[in-house]
């Protein structure tokens, strides 16, 4: 466990540029503690102590902040940001890599005891302040879940989800030549030059008014020169009609 924790540590100095040296994170950060807390909280869980587990989880809780169910797997590196108000339930599942910001809810929907009722949780994912990830379904490795988010159905990796409920958006993601590049973290899930799918759907909407004002007025001028040639056609008509009475009217 010690060797989880210094990766840790150093993790936390590389994605947080708040974070000076070593011994500032140990000592103020609390989500370096309610991860280091469930460890042990969950090494008692699996041995079937769940009594000492919950009591243990209660009362880091109350000095950190962030309530983590002991029975909750937690992969490596996992990065717990301001962390006030996180709250993470029984069977979820977090891989490696992963950061959480404040305020995050990863909830169960199910009223099932022994089912799988919270997410799975891939490798490198961002969930950002406020959003609420509810349910026992996986957001794939490497996707951003944005602020305040709700998120109800699979997220695909790589993938950004955003609003409420959560809905999928298309990005234009850099690209890194290192992947261990310190660049590929995003802080707080933001995606550059993302298309959020309502707006797309409103320039879809504005394209096809243009078009269909377009063909309106080509309408419209067709319209206008046949009835130009119908009031010509119609005029021609009544001057041979005046032309053949007045010479019925000479010839009598």
């Amino acid at each position: 466990m010690p060797i989880k924790i210094f990766e840790t540590v150093d993790s936390i100095i590389a994605r947080d540029p708040a974070a000076r040296h070593r011994l500032e994170v140990i000592t103020c950060y609390p989500g370096l503690h309610a991860i280091a807390l469930h460890r042990l909280n969950h090494f008692f869980w699996t041995l079937g102590l769940k009594w000492l587990a919950r009591f243990l989880a209660h009362l880091a809780r109350f000095f950190t902040g962030i309530e983590i169910h002991p029975g909750a797997k937690i992969g490596r590196r996992v990065f717990i940001d301001h962390g006030l108000g996180v709250v993470i339930g029984e069977t979820t599942e977090i891989g490696d890599d992963c950061t959480i910001y404040q305020g995050v809810t990863l909830g169960g929907t199910s009223l099932y005891k022994g089912a799988k009722r919270h997410p799975t949780i891939g490798s490198k994912v961002v969930i950002s302040a406020g959003a609420k990830v509810l349910g026992g379904f996986t957001v794939g490795d490497g996707a951003r879940i944005g602020s305040n988010a709700v998120v109800l159905k699979e997220v695909p990796a790589g993938a950004t989800a955003v609003g409420i409920p959560a809905r999928i958006i298309k990005a234009e993601l850099p690209s890194i030549a290192n992947p261990s590049s310190q660049a590929q973290f995003s802080a707080y899930g933001i995606t550059p030059e993302a298309d959020d799918p309502m707006s797309l759907a409103m320039k879809s909407l504005i394209d096809v008014t243009l078009e269909l004002e377009a063909k309106v007025q080509l309408l419209e001028r067709a319209q206008s020169i046949k009835i130009d040639a119908n009031s010509t056609d119609v005029t021609a008509t009544e001057i041979e009609k005046d032309i053949h009475q007045l010479r019925d009217w000479l010839k009598n």
